[in-house]
């Protein structure tokens, strides 16, 4: 299983690198993608990142999802045409998508989350154009969608991904192994 995750300046960095991190505890592959022309991205808090690739290298390759950190970083990719057309492609084939905090106004722009469950950042719900908005959730998985609410859902929200991708046991494990004391039940408590 391979992944795309997509970096713009201002990303918020729990979302990214802990996603990046957990779905590696899981063996996925993990690129981390610059949508700019330049490798180095600095985060939301000033984290700089070196990205695996730049977005031009990453036109034939073939990944099982994209993955979409949130921060104010989303803005800068909701105006990257060729990200928004690998989305809409990968959309259009069925593949994984999976946006957290403000990324999944992205898709809601894109007219993606038409009649779907979805959250996002509370307070950009307007964005979530056409979609169903479980308020008491924190993650929401529809079709081969996932969204999640932000950065103190990141857990959930990589754990969900390694669910879909390996399997309800191999989340398990890797949350187990990192003492993760949380469940997956997706609600508010």
């Amino acid at each position: 299983m391979s992944t795309l995750l997509f970096l713009a300046e201002g990303f918020e960095e729990i979302e990214a690198l802990a996603t990046v991190d957990i779905l590696r505890r899981a063996d996925i592959s993990v690129f981390t993608v610059s949508i700019t022309e330049e490798k180095k991205v600095i985060g939301k808090n000033g984290v700089a990142v070196i990205a695996d690739k730049v977005f031009e290298e990453i036109i034939d390759t073939k990944a099982d999802m994209l993955i979409l950190p949130g921060g104010p970083g989303v803005g800068i990719l909701n105006e990257h045409q060729g990200l928004k057309k690998l989305i809409k492609k990968y959309y259009d084939q069925g593949k994984w998508i999976a946006a957290i905090c403000a990324a999944p106004t992205i898709l809601g722009k894109l007219g993606l989350l038409e009649e779907r469950k979805a959250v996002c950042y509370p307070g950009l719900e307007k964005d979530l154009k056409g979609a169903i908005i479980p308020e008491e959730e924190v993650l929401s998985l529809d079709a081969k969608i996932i969204t999640s609410k932000g950065p103190g859902t990141t857990f959930v929200f990589a754990l969900k991904i390694v669910e879909v991708l390996k399997g309800a046991e191999v989340a398990r494990e890797v949350g187990s192994g990192m003492i993760y004391l949380g469940d997956l039940s997706m609600k508010i408590r």
